[in-house]
């Protein structure tokens, strides 16, 4: 076969990606980061910049199937439905709602506990190389009912998140608003995750990070991998090009579109999208001294460097649709309520959350290629990931086993 040009190709330059191939890097292979886009410019742009080390609790819940009438029909549901694509995609849809049972949520739950009790270990370290300190709060966060009901409902969850070591300090309306006095929309109770951390420009994260890699030597291959052949020695990448790059092993880290790379076995997962978006006002960034999550409206207001972010809810509708007016209003709309009178959003957005039905990401080695190593299904928590992630794809690599269990992300559950 011949000679490989890297230890390692990363295909994907979301914060995911890019914290393969800085991890990998630093343990002294030679690497290459592959994709058409400028690194943190798709999902990793948009987000919510949580570090939700709290957020163990899955989107799966008992919940969602006795309050489907709600979620699929009201006005005020944090969740948008396009007909037309879950009928196509009819199998996710039926796979999602098994993953629901009360037993298989506390699964779940525990899982991610697990790996997220790893997480600034995976991510610190990476923060620290690319000179990011300046980017990252460490004010806590704050998640907000605005009914009694809301709050007995996730009683259960919150006790997850209690079991699996979270930190939180539950607060009246009083409490509350003495933190956030410009919170306008009713409060019932709260909960304050101390420790949690935000990032003021999530982009500019992925961008220094991006940065360090390639000053300390790393391959940057802007272009997309479109299709791979894994063998006992290495793995053969077609890039978008046309050209053919040679690794030892294939890290396929590009999120929802990670589907795309055929011959990596990635087009046999499961792998669907929830659709997030977001509106920003620019003038109003100091309204907030922490992120606030408005949990009965399914979203999340963050202060940042370039205003004051509203991101979150779900839209099942694939990758092909545009944004969504519908969502935008939604969020619009409850922005209003929540702080009164913003004016206009100046900016709206739309990104791709990459996801499994069972809301675990695939971490590990491909069933279907040989040679290469899975990295992608992170959901609503990337960016919390991206570094423990990272870290055991390193620890993969080399042919080590990572210091905790993950088979349960196992991409060997699908085959």
């Amino acid at each position: 076969m011949p000679e490989c040009d890297y230890d390692i190709l990363v295909a994907g330059a979301g914060i995911v990606g890019v914290s393969c191939a800085l991890w990998a890097q630093m343990r002294g292979a030679k690497v290459a980061l592959a994709d058409a886009n400028p690194p943190g410019s798709g999902a990793s742009y948009g987000n919510a910049g949580t570090i939700a080390t709290y957020a163990c609790v899955p989107v799966n819940s008992p919940s969602i199937v006795s309050g489907l009438p709600f979620y699929l029909f009201s006005k005020e549901s944090p969740l948008g439905f396009d007909w037309a694509y879950a009928l196509k995609n009819m199998p996710w849809m039926i796979s999602f709602l098994r993953h629901c049972s009360a037993q298989r949520v506390s699964e779940i739950t525990d899982h991610l506990g697990n790996l997220l009790s790893h997480a600034d270990a995976g991510l610190d370290p990476l923060i620290e190389a690319a000179g990011a300190q300046d980017l990252m709060v460490s004010n806590d966060c704050l998640y907000v009912w605005s009914t009694q009901k809301g709050y007995e409902d996730a009683k259960a969850s919150n006790e997850a998140r209690r079991r699996n070591g979270v930190v939180f300090d539950l607060l009246d309306a009083e409490e509350i608003s003495a933190l956030e006095p410009a919170l306008k929309m009713p409060i019932h109770k709260g909960l304050l995750y101390r420790g949690a951390r935000h990032v003021r420009n999530p982009e500019a994260l992925v961008q220094r990070m991006h940065a360090r890699f390639v000053a300390d030597g790393g391959a940057w291959l802007q272009l997309g991998v479109s299709q791979s052949q894994g063998d006992a020695d290495g793995v053969s990448a077609t890039l978008s090009d046309g050209t053919t790059v040679r690794a030892g092993k294939l890290v396929v880290a590009a999120g929802a579109h990670s589907r795309s790379i055929r011959g990596s076995g990635a087009e046999h997962t499961p792998l669907d999208t929830e659709r997030g978006h977001h509106v920003l006002y620019k003038a109003h960034g100091d309204l907030i001294s922490r992120p606030v999550g408005w949990a009965d409206a399914g979203f999340y207001a963050i202060p940042m460097n370039a205003g004051l972010r509203v991101a979150g809810t779900v839209e099942l509708a694939g990758l092909d649709k545009p944004k969504s007016p519908g969502r935008i209003a939604y969020l619009t709309r409850k922005s209003h309520e929540m702080f009164g009178d913003l004016g206009p959003p100046n900016e709206d957005w739309l990104g791709f959350r990459p996801t499994f039905p069972d809301a675990l990401p695939a971490i590990g080695p491909s069933p279907h290629a040989p040679n290469t190593l899975f990295a992608f299904g992170h959901q609503h928590i990337g960016l919390t990931l991206a570094g423990i992630t990272g870290r055991i794809i390193a620890d993969m690599a080399e042919g080590r086993a990572p210091n905790f269990d993950v088979a349960p992300f196992d991409p060997k559950r699908f085959a």
